[in-house]
């Protein structure tokens, strides 16, 4: 079972530092470089040198290690490192890790990093090819006989069955990627910045895996996005206000597989963000009523309808309406669908510039932000303040 009860992680622990490279479809260099330029940037938005750094955090599925990132961005010693598994799921609980890292004294300052040439190099959404015999893998073995060869054919199972319960058309995922062009138009780093979407426009877009049409799914990407997490104390005498990692959760549900966990009791919703929702909730003493900003891991439209849903935003089977009346600013940056496929790791960036005021779409007196990461695949999210 998960928890029952608070943790104690809450308020020791700041985002400090904020860092990119530029998101593009051919970055021309390794993913070494992206993750050491992206590093760098974030240390140099926290004010701190590489010297002061003793930890880093990342993605199993990263090209990248800890140490070799480290000897090339000029950090020293490392008294802490770390990698988190499950894709995109990992990108809250990167931020997680490091913050426990501080809390418990391991590390002062931890650094969180993804990296990837995921458009000119490796493409994720090409699915499963030459993947090493493991048990992990043994559960695909239930799927890819039939078809189910790609992240979208396996969303596409449980966006089919979420229509059907409510008795939806394929058309109400529109409105997530509608929402998310729509502020990707006004911001200068995303991929569709100055091309806003109608729904009209994206029940035109070819099908992909029914009912998932292209516009349903997100970017594929090359780029590095990374982040400087140190202790609440140390976050005061930094140059920007800090974000406070007011709480931060991991959760895989009762059946969960990656992707594939179509022998649940039901496929209408996502029982491991449920986890997630409920302990961010129950740390941080929050509720839905009060967060003003959510950036939803989105790189599937239908998958953000049900984070809405298991966190309380609204009742099953109304994410869509929910979205459609603008009732919670929802990924301002644009989100994976609009700005960047970072494996979440950009939507971070944009809980923290929300929080310091500094945002492109910026969002009055934002106090609280919820972010999550990958949906499908257990899974994390983080609740942060100013």
């Amino acid at each position: 079972m998960s928890l029952r009860k608070a943790d104690a992680l809450g308020g020791r622990a700041a985002v400090v530092g904020i860092g990119a490279t530029e998101f593009s479809k051919d970055s021309g260099r390794s993913e070494l470089k992206l993750a050491v330029e992206a590093v760098r940037a974030a240390l140099d938005d926290a004010g701190l040198a590489p010297g002061d750094v003793d930890g880093m955090v990342t993605f199993t599925m990263d090209t990248s290690p800890e140490i070799t990132v480290a000897q090339a961005a000029g950090i020293g010693e490392l008294s802490f490192f770390s990698r988190v598994h499950y894709g995109g799921g990992a990108a809250c609980a990167t931020v997680q890790q490091a913050a426990l890292a501080v809390a418990c004294g391991l590390a002062e300052t931890v650094v969180c990093y993804r990296a990837f040439n995921e458009r000119s190099g490796r493409r994720f959404g090409s699915g499963v090819q030459q993947r090493e015999p493991s048990a992990e893998g043994a559960a695909l073995g239930w799927s890819l006989p039939f078809g189910l060869l790609t992240p979208a054919s396996w969303v596409a199972m449980a966006a089919q069955r979420y229509l059907h319960t409510y008795g939806l058309p394929p058309e109400v995922f529109g409105h997530v990627a509608v929402v998310d062009r729509k502020y990707a138009a006004t911001n200068p780093a995303a991929y569709f910045y100055g091309k806003p979407l109608t729904l009209a426009e994206h029940a035109a877009s070819r099908w992909i895996v029914e009912p998932l049409r292209l516009l349903d799914c997100c970017q594929e990407t090359d780029g590095g996005q990374a982040l400087v997490v140190t202790s609440a104390e140390r976050a005061r005498d930094l140059p920007h206000r800090p974000a406070l990692i007011t709480a931060a959760a991991q959760g895989a549900g009762r059946g969960q597989e990656q992707m594939t966990s179509f022998y649940r009791d039901e496929l209408t919703g996502l029982p491991e963000m449920g986890v997630v929702a409920r302990q961010l909730w129950r740390t941080s003493g929050l509720g839905a009523q009060d967060i003003d900003v959510a950036v939803l891991y989105d790189h599937f439209t239908p998958f953000v309808l049900m984070q809405l849903e298991e966190f309380g935003f609204c009742a099953r089977g109304t994410g869509a309406d929910f979205v459609a009346a603008g009732s919670l600013p929802l990924n301002p940056h644009g989100g994976q669908l609009g700005e960047a496929y970072l494996h979440g790791m950009n939507g971070i960036a944009e809980a923290v510039r929300q929080l310091r005021g500094t945002a492109v779409n910026q969002v009055d007196d934002c106090a609280r932000v919820l972010v999550t990461a990958g949906t499908g695949v257990p899974t994390s999210g983080l609740l942060l303040t100013r």
